[in-house]
């Protein structure tokens, strides 16, 4: 993409920030190891049975950091790049890691957007006969059909998370907040313009455009 591989863009993001010590990738793709080689990130090769379709974040995040432990001295503060997110500054990335340098009792730092057209209010589901009901149960008063008069509904960007690795105990991940129990139950949010997740070729249009408009290389 602009010639680069899409996982080019935030890598080399990552790269730009003074304070990340050291770099890895993990993956079971060749290609994408060899293309995070020459930005000097150190390969760590998945094993298949973390390369499916329903593999979890948090046992490819401890898959890495024990192969990371046999030759380096494991981080207290991990930066996860998530590769097909083009939307990450190095600025980005050095306030969240300032939070968890700042606070001890931050769990995780990690970047959201508002997007209300989804929020949960406005949400549906579908009951046993076939019909729709809304997603949130129990809500009183009258909810306003028009986004803007909603409380902010903030998702996350899952372009990078900042995470404290002492939290990565088997109590704290049970008992952590959902879906992603790893990042514990003290996170702090650090609100970004917007995200885009590269799933479907338009997301690849409108990633094009971001990096034209914000990517300094």
């Amino acid at each position: 993409m602009l010639g680069h591989p899409v996982l080019y863009y935030p890598a080399n993001a990552a790269t730009k920030s003074k304070l990340i010590q050291k770099f890895f990738c993990s993956s079971d793709d060749e290609k994408i190891l060899n293309e995070a080689e020459k930005l000097n990130y150190i390969p760590i090769k998945r094993p298949p049975e973390l390369a499916q379709p329903d593999s979890q974040h948090i046992d490819c995040i401890l898959h890495a950091l024990e192969v990371i432990g046999k030759n380096f001295e494991i981080p207290e503060i991990l930066v996860v790049i998530l590769a097909n997110n083009v939307t990450v500054k190095s600025q980005y990335i050095n306030d969240c890691v300032n939070i968890l340098l700042d606070d001890p009792e931050i769990s995780a730092a990690v970047p959201v957007y508002v997007d209300n057209d989804h929020h949960p209010l406005r949400a549906k589901t579908v009951d046993e006969n076939n019909k729709l009901q809304m997603y949130e149960k129990n809500i009183t008063g009258k909810i306003s059909t028009n986004r803007q008069d909603l409380p902010k509904c903030y998702f996350l960007s899952h372009n990078f998370w900042v995470l404290r690795t002492s939290n990565f105990t088997e109590e704290n991940i049970l008992n952590g907040q959902q879906p992603w129990s790893f990042m514990g139950n003290n996170i702090a949010y650090y609100e970004i313009g917007e995200s885009i997740d590269i799933h479907k070729e338009t997301d690849l249009i409108l990633a094009r455009e971001w990096i034209k408009k914000n990517y300094t290389d």
